[in-house]
Protein backbone atom coordinates (compact mmCIF):
# COMPACT_ATOMS: atom_id res chain seq x y z
CA UNK A 1 0.00 0.00 0.00
CA UNK A 2 1.52 3.37 -0.97
CA UNK A 3 2.38 5.70 1.87
CA UNK A 4 1.79 9.46 1.96
CA UNK A 5 4.74 11.38 0.60
CA UNK A 6 5.74 14.50 2.47
CA UNK A 7 5.92 17.21 -0.16
CA UNK A 8 5.71 20.52 1.64
CA UNK A 9 5.82 22.45 -1.62
CA UNK A 10 2.82 20.64 -3.09
CA UNK A 11 -0.38 22.61 -3.09
CA UNK A 12 1.27 25.51 -1.27
CA UNK A 13 1.31 28.05 -4.06
CA UNK A 14 0.75 31.51 -2.57
CA UNK A 15 -2.69 33.00 -3.09
CA UNK A 16 -2.90 36.18 -5.13
CA UNK A 17 -3.02 39.35 -3.02
CA UNK A 18 -5.28 41.10 -5.52
CA UNK A 19 -8.12 42.90 -3.82
CA UNK A 20 -6.55 42.60 -0.37
CA UNK A 21 -2.96 43.90 -0.37
CA UNK A 22 -2.89 44.41 3.39
CA UNK A 23 -1.95 40.98 4.72
CA UNK A 24 -2.04 42.20 8.31
CA UNK A 25 -5.64 43.33 7.90
CA UNK A 26 -6.56 39.93 6.50
CA UNK A 27 -5.00 38.18 9.48
CA UNK A 28 -6.91 40.47 11.83
CA UNK A 29 -10.12 39.65 10.00
CA UNK A 30 -9.66 35.96 10.82
CA UNK A 31 -9.89 36.78 14.50
CA UNK A 32 -13.13 38.75 14.16
CA UNK A 33 -15.12 37.10 11.38
CA UNK A 34 -16.48 33.59 11.04
CA UNK A 35 -15.09 33.14 7.53
CA UNK A 36 -12.39 35.10 5.75
CA UNK A 37 -12.56 35.09 1.96
CA UNK A 38 -9.34 34.39 0.09
CA UNK A 39 -8.90 35.75 -3.44
CA UNK A 40 -9.23 33.36 -6.33
CA UNK A 41 -7.18 33.16 -9.50
CA UNK A 42 -9.01 31.87 -12.57
CA UNK A 43 -7.02 31.93 -15.77
CA UNK A 44 -6.54 29.61 -18.72
CA UNK A 45 -9.10 27.25 -17.23
CA UNK A 46 -7.30 26.93 -13.89
CA UNK A 47 -8.96 27.98 -10.65
CA UNK A 48 -7.32 28.59 -7.29
CA UNK A 49 -9.79 29.19 -4.49
CA UNK A 50 -10.03 28.94 -0.76
CA UNK A 51 -10.74 30.62 2.52
CA UNK A 52 -10.14 30.67 6.26
CA UNK A 53 -12.46 30.02 9.19
CA UNK A 54 -12.02 30.02 12.97
CA UNK A 55 -13.80 27.11 14.67
CA UNK A 56 -14.28 26.76 18.41
CA UNK A 57 -13.01 23.19 18.52
CA UNK A 58 -9.54 21.63 19.04
CA UNK A 59 -7.25 20.96 16.09
CA UNK A 60 -7.16 17.20 16.63
CA UNK A 61 -10.95 16.88 16.43
CA UNK A 62 -11.22 18.93 13.23
CA UNK A 63 -8.31 17.11 11.63
CA UNK A 64 -9.77 13.68 12.43
CA UNK A 65 -13.15 14.58 10.95
CA UNK A 66 -11.61 15.92 7.73
CA UNK A 67 -9.11 13.06 7.50
CA UNK A 68 -12.07 10.73 6.88
CA UNK A 69 -12.85 11.92 3.36
CA UNK A 70 -16.21 10.15 3.53
CA UNK A 71 -17.31 13.14 5.67
CA UNK A 72 -16.61 15.81 3.03
CA UNK A 73 -20.04 15.66 1.30
CA UNK A 74 -21.64 16.55 4.64
CA UNK A 75 -20.46 20.15 4.27
CA UNK A 76 -18.95 20.60 0.77
CA UNK A 77 -21.87 21.61 -1.40
CA UNK A 78 -20.94 20.31 -4.87
CA UNK A 79 -19.41 17.05 -3.68
CA UNK A 80 -21.93 14.25 -3.97
CA UNK A 81 -19.80 11.39 -2.72
CA UNK A 82 -16.27 10.56 -1.66
CA UNK A 83 -15.38 6.95 -0.97
CA UNK A 84 -12.25 6.14 0.98
CA UNK A 85 -11.15 3.06 2.88
CA UNK A 86 -9.01 5.17 5.20
CA UNK A 87 -5.85 4.71 3.17
CA UNK A 88 -4.32 7.31 0.88
CA UNK A 89 -6.68 6.61 -2.04
CA UNK A 90 -10.17 8.07 -2.56
CA UNK A 91 -12.80 8.31 -5.31
CA UNK A 92 -14.64 11.60 -5.85
CA UNK A 93 -18.06 12.26 -7.43
CA UNK A 94 -18.83 15.95 -7.96
CA UNK A 95 -22.06 17.56 -9.16
CA UNK A 96 -21.77 19.33 -12.51
CA UNK A 97 -24.19 21.48 -14.50
CA UNK A 98 -27.22 19.99 -16.27
CA UNK A 99 -27.57 17.19 -13.73
CA UNK A 100 -24.28 15.58 -14.73
CA UNK A 101 -21.45 14.40 -12.51
CA UNK A 102 -17.67 14.30 -12.75
CA UNK A 103 -15.57 11.57 -11.18
CA UNK A 104 -11.89 11.04 -10.47
CA UNK A 105 -9.51 9.20 -8.18
CA UNK A 106 -7.21 11.05 -5.81
CA UNK A 107 -4.44 10.24 -3.37
CA UNK A 108 -3.24 11.89 -0.20
CA UNK A 109 0.24 13.33 -0.61
CA UNK A 110 0.82 14.86 2.81
CA UNK A 111 -0.64 14.01 6.20
CA UNK A 112 0.49 15.72 9.40
CA UNK A 113 -1.81 14.56 12.20
CA UNK A 114 -3.63 17.46 13.78
CA UNK A 115 -2.05 19.97 11.43
CA UNK A 116 -2.31 19.42 7.68
CA UNK A 117 -3.87 17.25 4.97
CA UNK A 118 -3.21 17.60 1.25
CA UNK A 119 -4.35 15.52 -1.70
CA UNK A 120 -4.39 15.54 -5.51
CA UNK A 121 -6.02 13.66 -8.35
CA UNK A 122 -4.11 10.74 -9.80
CA UNK A 123 -2.37 10.83 -13.17
CA UNK A 124 -4.87 10.24 -15.93
CA UNK A 125 -7.83 11.60 -13.93
CA UNK A 126 -10.50 13.43 -15.93
CA UNK A 127 -9.95 16.53 -13.77
CA UNK A 128 -6.66 17.74 -12.31
CA UNK A 129 -7.62 18.62 -8.77
CA UNK A 130 -5.70 19.26 -5.59
CA UNK A 131 -6.56 20.41 -2.10
CA UNK A 132 -4.83 21.42 1.09
CA UNK A 133 -6.32 22.09 4.52
CA UNK A 134 -4.30 23.39 7.46
CA UNK A 135 -5.24 23.49 11.14
CA UNK A 136 -3.59 26.02 13.47
CA UNK A 137 -4.31 27.00 17.04
CA UNK A 138 -6.11 30.33 17.16
CA UNK A 139 -3.76 33.08 18.42
CA UNK A 140 -6.36 34.08 21.02
CA UNK A 141 -6.67 30.47 22.25
CA UNK A 142 -10.29 30.30 21.15
CA UNK A 143 -10.31 27.28 18.88
CA UNK A 144 -8.65 26.48 15.58
CA UNK A 145 -7.94 28.46 12.43
CA UNK A 146 -8.70 26.29 9.39
CA UNK A 147 -7.33 27.34 5.99
CA UNK A 148 -8.47 25.61 2.80
CA UNK A 149 -6.91 25.91 -0.66
CA UNK A 150 -8.32 24.05 -3.67
CA UNK A 151 -7.26 24.06 -7.32
CA UNK A 152 -9.05 22.75 -10.39
CA UNK A 153 -7.36 22.46 -13.78
CA UNK A 154 -9.84 20.93 -16.21
CA UNK A 155 -8.81 19.42 -19.54
CA UNK A 156 -10.19 20.46 -22.90
CA UNK A 157 -13.31 19.05 -24.48
CA UNK A 158 -16.69 18.41 -22.87
CA UNK A 159 -15.27 17.70 -19.40
CA UNK A 160 -13.42 21.00 -19.43
CA UNK A 161 -16.56 22.86 -20.44
CA UNK A 162 -18.48 21.31 -17.54
CA UNK A 163 -15.83 22.38 -15.04
CA UNK A 164 -15.71 25.88 -16.55
CA UNK A 165 -19.47 26.19 -16.02
CA UNK A 166 -19.13 24.88 -12.48
CA UNK A 167 -16.43 27.43 -11.65
CA UNK A 168 -18.32 30.27 -13.31
CA UNK A 169 -20.70 30.61 -10.35
CA UNK A 170 -18.29 32.49 -8.10
CA UNK A 171 -16.30 29.52 -6.79
CA UNK A 172 -14.77 31.52 -3.97
CA UNK A 173 -18.20 32.25 -2.53
CA UNK A 174 -18.90 28.52 -2.66
CA UNK A 175 -15.61 27.72 -0.90
CA UNK A 176 -16.48 30.26 1.78
CA UNK A 177 -19.87 28.65 2.28
CA UNK A 178 -18.31 25.17 2.50
CA UNK A 179 -16.12 26.40 5.34
CA UNK A 180 -19.09 28.05 7.05
CA UNK A 181 -20.96 24.73 6.89
CA UNK A 182 -17.92 22.94 8.30
CA UNK A 183 -17.88 25.40 11.20
CA UNK A 184 -21.60 24.88 11.85
CA UNK A 185 -21.28 21.12 11.73
CA UNK A 186 -18.32 21.03 14.11
CA UNK A 187 -19.72 23.55 16.60
CA UNK A 188 -23.41 22.58 16.60
CA UNK A 189 -23.57 19.06 15.16
CA UNK A 190 -25.69 20.10 12.19
CA UNK A 191 -25.62 22.31 9.12
CA UNK A 192 -28.20 25.06 8.74
CA UNK A 193 -30.37 24.71 5.64
CA UNK A 194 -30.91 28.46 5.42
CA UNK A 195 -28.70 30.23 2.88
CA UNK A 196 -27.42 33.74 3.60
CA UNK A 197 -28.26 36.36 0.92
CA UNK A 198 -24.74 36.21 -0.51
CA UNK A 199 -24.59 32.42 -0.82
CA UNK A 200 -23.65 31.14 -4.25
CA UNK A 201 -26.37 29.08 -5.96
CA UNK A 202 -25.57 25.43 -6.51
CA UNK A 203 -24.37 24.78 -10.03
CA UNK A 204 -27.03 22.72 -11.79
Amino acid sequence: MPQPVSTAAHGNAPLSAAGNPDAAARVAMVNHAAVNDEPRDVRAGKALLGGTVTIDRPRELLYSFWRDFNNLPRFMHNIEHVSSDGSVRSHWVVAAPAGQTLEWDAAMVEDRPGRLISWKSLDGASVRHSGRVEFRDSPDARGTVVTLTITYEPPGGSVGRLIAKLLHKEPNIQARQDLRRFKQLMETGEVSTAHPPYAAPRAI
